[in-house]
C-alpha cells in the first residue's frame, strides 16, 4: 500500500474509517442545511444569526474543554464515542422532525445547536485522540491527515446532496437523514477488534489532573505558538458557512444548490491538502507558517473575485491551504504529546479552535452584514498573515531562525528534533543558540 494511504492497511482503522465517511456526509449535509434554514428561512439572510448558531454549537468546546479532555484521557474512549455519537444522533432526529412538521423557529435552531455542541464538547477529543489506538505511532500523522482528507471528501459530496435535498423535499428531511448516519459510527465502533486496539496510558485518579493539561502545555512554547495560528485563523478565518452563504445569495443571488455547491468545491482543495499531508513522514512547524501565510493571500484573492465561477475557484485554493496548516498542526501537537496527556492537550487544541467561534462568528457577521461579504473574507486574510506573523516572530526571536546564503549550494532545509518530537538547536549547544531550522540557498 502506498506511504499516502499506510493507515488503512490496519484492520481496525479500515472500519473506523469506513464508519465516520458515512457519518461525516451526513454531518456536512445538516451543517448546510441548518445554515440555510436560519438564512433564508426564519431570518432575511441575516448573517448575524447564522454566526450566532455557530457560536452556540462551537462555544461549549472552550467552556467544557478541561473536563472534557480528562474524560478522554481517563474513560474507555470507544464507549465513550459509541455514547456520544449515539446523542448527536438524537439530536438531529429532534431538529428534523420540528422542521419537517413546520413548527420551527429560530431559537429552536440556538437550543438544538447549543445541544449539540455540548455533546460534541465531550466527543471532539475522545475521537481526535482514539486514533491513536487504531494504528502504531509510526502511521499516527498518516492516520490525523486521513482523518482530515475522510471529513473533508464528504465536504464534497454532503453540501452538493443537501442543496439538492433541501430544493426537492426540504431541508427537514436532510437532519433526518443525518440522524441515520450516526447510527454508521456507532455500528463501526461495534466491529472494532478490541484485542488488537492500542489501549493507551489513562490518566490516574488524583487531584490537579485537571489543569495537568494546562501546566504541560505552559512548558511546550512549540504547542503555545502553534495554538496562537489555530486560535487568530480557527476565530476570523474558518467561518466558511458565513463567507459562501453570503457570496452566494448577496454578492452573486445563486440560491440553495449554488450555495452547497461552493461548499463541495472547496474541498476539493481541502481533501488535496489532508492528502498530500499524509504523504508526509512527520509534521513540521515551517509548514503551519507556510499554510497561514497562503490561507491569508488565498482568501485576500477570493474577497476580490468578480463572479460566481472565478469566485468558486478560488475557494479551491483557500481549502488547499487551509487544510495543509490545520491537518500539519494538529497532527504536530498529537505527535509530540506524551500518550497519558493527549486527551488533555488536545481538548485544549480543539477549544481554541473551535471555541473561538463565539468571538469570531458573530463578529465576521456582522462585518457582512455592514460592510459587505467581500469585507469579511478580507477578516479572514488578515487573520492568516497575522497567523504566520506570528510564528515567523517567535521562531527568529526565540529560536534564532536566520537565513544563510552560500554560493552554488541546491536549496535545502535541516531540522533537527529529539526524543519527544520537538525541534531543536542544530548547532553547538555550548553556543547558547536557538536555531530550529537553517535554510540555505544560492545567491
Amino acid at each position: 500500500m502506498s506511504a499516502m494511504f499506510r493507515s488503512l492497511s490496519v484492520a481496525n482503522y479500515r472500519i473506523w474509517f469506513a464508519g465516520a465517511l458515512v457519518s461525516n456526509i451526513g454531518t456536512w449535509m445538516q451543517r448546510t442545511a441548518q445554515d440555510w434554514i436560519v438564512l433564508t428561512m426564519l431570518t432575511d439572510h441575516n448573517a448575524t444569526a447564522v454566526g450566532i448558531v455557530m457560536a452556540l454549537q462551537f462555544g461549549p468546546q472552550l467552556v467544557l474543554m478541561p473536563w472534557s479532555g480528562l474524560i478522554a484521557d481517563r474513560f474507555n474512549r470507544r464507549k465513550l464515542l459509541i455514547a456520544t455519537q449515539s446523542l448527536m444522533g438524537v439530536l438531529a432526529l429532534g431538529l428534523g422532525l420540528i422542521v419537517v412538521t413546520g413548527v420551527a423557529q429560530l431559537w429552536h435552531v440556538y437550543l438544538f445547536a447549543l445541544g449539540l455542541g455540548i455533546v460534541a464538547a465531550i466527543d471532539s477529543p475522545a475521537r481526535q485522540t482514539f486514533v491513536s489506538e487504531l494504528v502504531p505511532d509510526s502511521n499516527l500523522s498518516n492516520a490525523v491527515a486521513l482523518n482530515s482528507a475522510s471529513f473533508n471528501g464528504a465536504r464534497l459530496i454532503g453540501p452538493a446532496v443537501a442543496g439538492l435535498l433541501t430544493v426537492a423535499v426540504g431541508a427537514g428531511w436532510v437532519f433526518l437523514i443525518n440522524a441515520v448516519t450516526f447510527a454508521a459510527t456507532v455500528f463501526a465502533m461495534t466491529l472494532l477488534h478490541t484485542n488488537e486496539l492500542r489501549v493507551q496510558p489513562r490518566a490516574p485518579r488524583k487531584r490537579g489532573q485537571l489543569l495537568a493539561g494546562f501546566r504541560y502545555v505552559s512548558h511546550r512554547p512549540d504547542i503555545i505558538v502553534v495554538l496562537i495560528a489555530v486560535f487568530l485563523i480557527g476565530t476570523f478565518g474558518l467561518n466558511f458557512a458565513i463567507f459562501t452563504a453570503t457570496m452566494a445569495t448577496v454578492e452573486f443571488h445563486m440560491g440553495a444548490g449554488e450555495f452547497g455547491l461552493l461548499s463541495s468545491i472547496m474541498a476539493i482543495g481541502s481533501v488535496a491538502g489532508a492528502l498530500l499531508s499524509a504523504r508526509r513522514s512527520r509534521p513540521r512547524l515551517r509548514l503551519v507558517v507556510a499554510g497561514a501565510a497562503l490561507f491569508g493571500v488565498s482568501c485576500g484573492i477570493a474577497a476580490v473575485m468578480p463572479s460566481y465561477l472565478s469566485f468558486a475557484v478560488s475557494l479551491i485554493f483557500v481549502g488547499l491551504f487551509s487544510l495543509t496548516l490545520m491537518t500539519t498542526a494538529n497532527a504536530y501537537v498529537q505527535t509530540t504529546t506524551k500518550p497519558a496527556m493527549r486527551g488533555r492537550v488536545m481538548a485544549l487544541y480543539m477549544a481554541i479552535f473551535a471555541g473561538g467561534t463565539p468571538l469570531g462568528a458573530p463578529f465576521v457577521g456582522w462585518v457582512a452584514d455592514r460592510f459587505g461579504p467581500r469585507w469579511a473574507l478580507g477578516v479572514a486574510a488578515l487573520s492568516g498573515i497575522l497567523a504566520a506573523g506570528a510564528m515567523l516572530f517567535w521562531l527568529i526571536r526565540y529560536r534564532s531562525l536566520r537565513v544563510r546564503y552560500r554560493r552554488g549550494v541546491v536549496p535545502h532545509v535541516q531540522v533537527h528534533h529529539d526524543g519527544d518530537g520537538r525541534d531543536r538547536d542544530p548547532l553547538d549547544r555550548e553556543t547558547a543558540t536557538r536555531e530550529i531550522a537553517i535554510i540555505e540557498a544560492t545567491r
